[in-house]
């Protein structure tokens, strides 16, 4: 992240969780952003940075789609806090009301964090608490007023320069995943209950162009395809199929997901969100793909990989498949949920 100005998400969830239903958590947020990291056991931390420009989106927008991610597939309320980095955002979510987002722009982090106590720093203990209120003490902003000789003197030469560059809402660490992510996901949920099945068609074209890109993005293929159709009435069913070889190619994924489509039979079904998930995931420079003897589909990779290049630099409405035309407007109220 390097060179540019990270958005750090906290999100703490409002309910009693299962280890198993945590883990439904973190892959629900990894279909925002590979860079998700456990705080369990009610809590989890985003980087954004990537994301944004992926989804063009605001980081406050960014926020409130995770925490109607959270709400609409697994009934989860959650209040947030969005900075620049971990602690901020720790800090800015503790003092989120509950179902609310607290930002602090970098900008404004330094008169943000003078007037709160010093007790709100991640780290102060009862002891150090206690030895900074005997000296008058109380808030963050006397620990940055006072000068370092003083403060050191009180607490020591490491712990006081630690506490000086919290005070100073400085924070280095980085969001790290536990492990590299197993798989992707994109999913869509509809702004009414759909029994059309040209849309539930596009739906699923289009959430397979999404995958596509982000496998390219990262620089993987993948080897196996999930689709998950949640309904009405909040039942669901699922099918999956091996892909004929590992591939971040947007056709052959849009070919797969349709006939996990077509073999599900919905027909007139009441649907209200789609999944797709890729896993089996491996690097795309180790990947081997089967020659072709199609120019047509030479050239659709260069396509594909110019297309990809504007979304980076323009964002990721820049360009689309012309499949996909009709869906771009005809959705707009539509929920890219990832």
């Amino acid at each position: 992240m390097t060179g540019r100005r990270r958005h750090i998400a906290h999100l703490h969830l409002h309910a009693a969780l299962s280890e198993a239903q945590y883990d439904d958590v973190i892959e629900l947020m990894s279909g925002i952003t590979p860079h998700v990291q456990a705080v369990p056991p009610d809590a989890v931390q985003l980087d954004l940075t990537s994301a944004l420009r992926y989804f063009d989106l605001s980081p406050y927008d960014m926020v409130q789609t995770a925490k109607m991610r959270l709400k609409l597939f697994y009934d989860i309320d959650s209040s947030a806090g969005l900075a620049g980095n971990r602690m901020l955002a720790t800090m800015a979510a503790d003092a989120s009301a509950p179902g609310d987002t607290t930002w602090v722009p970098t900008e404004q982090a330094a008169d943000w964090l003078y007037p709160r106590p010093v007790t709100a720093l991640p780290g102060i203990g009862r002891a150090t608490a206690e030895t900074l209120s005997r000296y008058g003490l109380h808030t963050i902003g006397q620990i940055v007023d006072i000068p370092a000789a003083t403060l050191q003197r009180l607490l020591g030469v490491g712990q006081a320069r630690l506490l000086t560059e919290r005070a100073r809402g400085h924070d280095p660490r980085p969001v790290t995943p536990t492990e590299p992510a197993a798989h992707l996901t994109a999913d869509l949920v509809l702004d009414r209950d759909c029994l059309d099945p040209a849309r539930h068609h596009q739906a699923v074209l289009r959430l397979a162009d999404r995958i596509g890109q982000r496998l390219r993005g990262e620089k993987q293929v993948a080897g196996r395809l999930t689709l998950t159709v949640r309904y009405a009435d909040r039942s669901s069913s699922t099918r999956t199929r091996p892909l004929p070889e590992p591939s971040n190619h947007s056709p052959t994924l849009a070919a797969a997901a349709l006939g996990l489509l077509t073999s599900l039979g919905l027909q007139r079904a009441r649907v209200r969100a789609f999944v797709i998930r890729a896993d089996d995931l491996r690097s795309a420079d180790g990947a081997h793909r089967q020659l072709s003897l199609d120019p047509g589909d030479d050239r659709a990779r260069s396509a594909e990989a110019a297309a990809d290049r504007a979304r980076r630099r323009f964002g990721s409405g820049a360009v689309y498949p012309a499949t996909l035309a009709h869906d771009q407007r005809g959705q707009g109220r539509a929920l890219l949920m990832s």
